[in-house]
């Protein structure tokens, strides 16, 4: 968690120099070009490794892991390098894919900037390689800190190169470059240093099995991603800076979400899959449990305090109040997002706490089968919201998509190693409301300061003050309820 919150903290550095040092025009270019090696890099290395390498790595004895991991490497570098290339080639098709007909986005700049960042996707790709081999032997230090390597790279890329769009591309891949070295002398040092080779191992097929509905799955959120990228895009709909709102939002939405949900989740996902291995089905039920508690526990209180100081968490990215018009845009739509891709927080914690216990049973088929219809089925209330409620249409079809496939996740689970429903809904029975009362106590006191938000240095005292009296008010409770996480972080803080 210390890793992933180094990580997300340099990542908002990274995106306050990327907003504050370029003009927006430049930024949606950028950010429309980045999402492509992003997309491919989710499909076939960073998710699919993560949730299918581990399990069938965790079966096999070290010898075979090191064949297994010289076979595995060498195809998706032999992948990856033909994705690369055709992504330069077919880059005009694919930018006229992001982009509305008619896009309140410079077209042009996006094309060459598309082609400058292409080879990040090998670089990353390798880079998953190397965690993927970490995290398998519970080794998440060096791992969890190369994100903190990118993004120190690129923020000095940032500042120091000129600022114009191929230096922009440019310090980008030196930040993939940077992830990947960091994490090499820790695979060294283990002695889980592959040579990748070009070769066959009996166990291959069973990853890539696991892969294929993985990629499957991955590839519906990225449909889901690529036609929010259109909506966005569309000078119909919304103005310029809307698109650089977006992903402001995200970045702060990812490093909540990071840090509580998919960091826990992370670490103990080896345990899940050796406790699938070994077929100790009162061990998987307890795992379960005591993972959605924390992840959950963690979570409710940050979903409501990002909901009720949206604008002035959004604020951080601002190194000054927003001054042209498209600034002001891009300020509304980033805090109208954020606040309302809230509310799907403690859902998706869920989603992600079940999707594990699936891959880590090897029962993908049931968790890609649930995730294609929930993003197929997020897509469409997107259509269907959002050009009626705005920006809050975002964060309630999120919302709800992720309550119905909590439900469908939990059904199958039941039926297959029996749920602790019980325990669960307990636990949330409680930390809901508290994070209402919490988020409710922030929203009250920042009302009452007169403090405008748009600017760094005036919104942190009202985040430091509204949002130390809700999380008071949130583990006051906790405390009077006797819940055990109070306790259980207080002693992972001393360790």
């Amino acid at each position: 968690m210390l890793g992933t919150l180094g990580s997300r903290l340099s990542g908002i550095l990274r995106q306050m120099a990327l907003n504050n040092l370029f003009s927006v025009t430049l930024v949606e270019a950028f950010n429309t070009a980045v999402t492509i090696p992003n997309l491919l890099r989710e499909l076939l290395a960073e998710g699919a490794l993560v949730n299918s390498f581990i399990p069938v790595y965790k079966t096999l004895d070290d010898a075979e892991r090191r064949r297994l991991a010289q076979a595995f490497s060498g195809i998706l570098i032999a992948v990856n390098l033909l994705l690369m290339a055709a992504g330069i080639l077919a880059a005009p098709y694919l930018v006229d894919l992001l982009l509305a007909g008619q896009s309140n986005i410079d077209r042009e700049l996006a094309l060459f900037m598309t082609r400058m960042v292409m080879p990040f996707l090998m670089l990353i790709s390798l880079s998953a390689i190397a965690m993927g081999l970490l995290n398998a032997d519970e080794h998440f230090r060096e791992s969890s800190f190369a994100p903190v390597a990118f993004n120190i790279a690129s923020i000095a890329a940032l500042v120091l190169l000129p600022k114009q769009a191929e230096w922009l591309a440019f310090g980008w891949l030196i930040g993939g470059v940077a992830q990947l070295v960091v994490q090499l002398p820790a695979l060294n040092r283990f002695g889980l240093l592959p040579t990748p080779a070009l070769r066959g191992h009996p166990a291959v097929g069973r990853v890539l099995r696991q892969m294929a509905p993985f990629t499957l799955t991955a590839g519906a959120r990225q449909f889901l991603n690529v036609y929010v990228l259109r909506l966005l895009s569309d000078a119909r709909l919304f103005d310029s800076g809307t698109q650089a709102g977006y992903f402001n939002a995200q970045a702060l939405f990812t490093t909540v979400n990071g840090l509580f949900v998919v960091s826990p989740v992370l670490a103990v996902f080896p345990r899940f899959s050796q406790a699938a291995a070994e077929k100790d089905w009162t061990q998987f039920r307890t795992l379960t449990a005591s993972t959605i508690r924390t992840t959950t526990f963690l979570a409710a209180p940050m979903s409501a305090l990002m909901i009720a100081l949206a604008p002035y968490v959004i604020s951080v990215i601002n190194t000054h109040a927003p001054r042209t018009s498209e600034e002001t845009v891009k300020f509304l739509a980033g805090a109208g997002i954020l606040s309302s891709w809230s509310l799907a927080l403690v859902p998706w914690a869920l989603v992600t706490v079940l999707l594990r216990t699936f891959y880590a049973r090897e029962r993908t088929r049931e968790a890609v089968t649930i995730s294609a219809i929930g993003f197929v089925l997020e897509v469409g209330l997107y259509r269907l919201l959002v050009p009626s409620l705005g920006l809050i249409g975002f964060g309630l079809s999120t919302t709800i998509s992720g309550l119905l496939m909590t439900a469908a996740l939990i059904v199958l689970y039941r039926r297959a190693v029996g749920f602790p429903a019980r325990e669960v809904t307990g636990h949330l029975l409680r930390v809901v409301p508290l994070a209402v009362l919490s988020g409710g106590a922030a929203w009250l006191i920042a009302r009452a300061l007169p403090i405008q938000p748009g600017f760094i240095l005036t919104s942190i005292p009202v985040l430091a003050l509204a949002g130390g009296v809700g999380l008071a008010v949130y583990l006051g409770g906790a405390l009077v309820l006797r819940m055990p996480e109070v306790a259980a972080i207080t002693r992972r803080l001393k360790r």
